[in-house]
């Protein structure tokens, strides 16, 4: 058995056309967004390293906390 290391990272990303403001997202994953003064969301937009389990628990949080389904995390791989 052995350890398997998380390699590469993630970004949430948000579909504005899907979103309506309600800034549960923010609410949820407070590391990776914040709301404007509409309480639309502005994303992190450098990718959060999988290794970092708490930003992905919470970004998971987000995408199922939200209402309109505007939210999906998108894995991207590490750049050598």
């Amino acid at each position: 058995m052995g350890v398997r290391r998380r390699a590469g990272g993630f970004v949430l990303l948000v579909n504005p056309i899907l979103c309506d403001g309600f800034g549960h997202c923010a609410e949820l994953a407070p590391d990776l967004v914040h709301v404007d003064e509409w309480g639309y969301p502005v994303i992190v937009t450098e990718p959060v390293p999988l290794a970092n389990l708490a930003a992905l628990e919470s970004a998971r949080y987000a995408v199922r906390g939200c209402p309109r389904q505007a939210l999906r995390i998108e894995r991207v791989s590490d750049a050598h």
